[in-house]
């Protein structure tokens, strides 16, 4: 038996009990994961990306391992919440115009002691103050840096549109510009090199293009690092206090580790694993999070159609947004439907041996966005459910 046919029937044995569409999490799996990240971030902390886990209670159980300290969120909502729920560093990872929300931190204490809210604008801060409602807590403040590479000129530009801030004067400047504002403290900066973190770059079948993704890569991680550093520089001059600089993502975890002005790390789809983080050379995650579609239908021979699984993960449309189907191996889409909305048509010739009613085991393109589907994930330990937890959709919580 192969170690994936050991584990579709690990799979199957464990949730023998559970009708299918479910969602699991490879506890043995999930926790290699973790430690793997412990590993290359060599000593930095590990900041959780929420979004990529979107579950309390596996938040909980990462950071409380070693070697991981605070939590990245996606929007204020999701912020005010996990605060109240009793974690108590929490950066928001993106500009919000949630004005409520702000009204809701600036009134609060305890939310401002445990939330930093991402800036790059100086409207930004005036749509702060503005919502206040007569709040005056402290707001804690981090600033972005733009970390795309930039080639010809400016020309080509390679890497997210995220910030505008790119040069040290810069950040600088607006570092200032909440230095001196009532009502706001600076206490750190923040660059995520998705280009390096977030790109493959060992591409099956695809030898010139992974060469030339790993030369990108390359030339990236020297031209950020050299600007990164002098950013720092810069922003400290004004700000000596500076408590944290993030940066990092699941595929540059050691990369971004080695630079010293980067103190901590941020990374949260290498605990899951999903399937586009099946195309690195910097390391072999596990994985972790899966979703079982049951059999409803044999059309014929060498087919069979599963409910749903019509999941495609955000991004740039293309066949790498979609899930796959996993275990057993060897099952591919219909090219003439793909993952439909209600039912799904999987070829080839395990089919055969599939029975209605049985599994078929997918593995979604991105991490956290499988739990968006699903309003609890069964934990398997060996081949046990040990426990049913509720993702955020279970507790009521759709944030985006």
């Amino acid at each position: 038996m192969t170690a994936l046919a050991a584990d579709r029937a690990r799979y199957d044995r464990a949730t023998a009990h559970l009708d299918a569409p479910l969602a699991i999490v490879d506890l043995d799996a999930f926790d290699a994961n973790a430690e793997d990240l412990v590993r290359r971030a060599a000593g930095k902390p590990v900041r959780v990306a929420s979004k990529s886990v979107r579950c309390r209670a596996l938040l909980e159980r990462v950071l409380a391992r070693d070697g991981f300290r605070g939590i990245m969120s996606f929007t204020l909502a999701e912020s005010l919440w996990l605060a109240r729920s009793g974690f108590d560093d929490i950066l928001l990872a993106y500009p919000s115009a949630d004005r409520a929300g702000f009204a809701e931190l600036a009134a609060d204490p305890k939310l401002a002691g445990a939330v930093t809210v991402m800036v790059d604008d100086v409207a930004q801060l005036d749509l702060i103050d503005a919502a206040r409602d007569g709040g005056r807590e402290v707001v804690r403040v981090c600033l972005e840096l733009d970390t795309s590479l930039k080639l010809l000129g400016g020309r080509v530009r390679i890497g997210a549109r995220r910030s505008p801030l790119r040069s040290p004067g810069q950040l600088a400047d607006l570092a200032r510009s909440v230095a001196r504002r009532p009502g706001f403290r600076l206490v750190g900066i923040m660059a995520y090199e998705g280009h390096i973190a977030g790109v493959g770059d060992s591409l099956a079948g695809r030898p010139l293009r992974s060469r030339a993704v790993r030369l990108m890569q390359a030339a990236a991680r020297r031209e950020l690092a050299e600007r990164r550093a002098a950013v720092v520089r810069a922003v400290r001059a004004v700000v000596p206090g500076l408590e944290f600089v993030n940066g990092g993502g699941t595929g540059s975890v050691q990369h971004t580790a080695a630079e010293d002005a980067v103190t901590e790390i941020a990374a949260g789809s290498g605990l899951y694993v999903p399937r586009l983080f099946d195309n690195y050379t910097s390391f072999t995650g596990r994985p972790a999070a899966l979703f079982a579609q049951p059999v409803v239908r044999r059309p014929g021979v060498g087919v069979v159609t599963v409910l749903g699984g019509g999941y495609p993960a955000s991004g740039a449309a293309g066949r790498d947004r979609l899930p796959v189907p996993y275990l057993p191996e060897g099952l591919v889409y219909d090219p003439q439907e793909g993952p439909g909305e209600v039912q799904t048509p999987l070829l080839g010739s395990p089919a055969d041996d599939l029975l209605i009613g049985d599994k078929v085991w997918f593995r979604h393109a991105k991490a956290g966005e499988l739990c968006e589907r699903f309003a609890a994930l069964q934990l398997i330990e060996g081949d046990t459910v040990t426990a049913t937890v509720p993702t955020y959709r279970g507790e009521g919580h759709t944030f985006l």
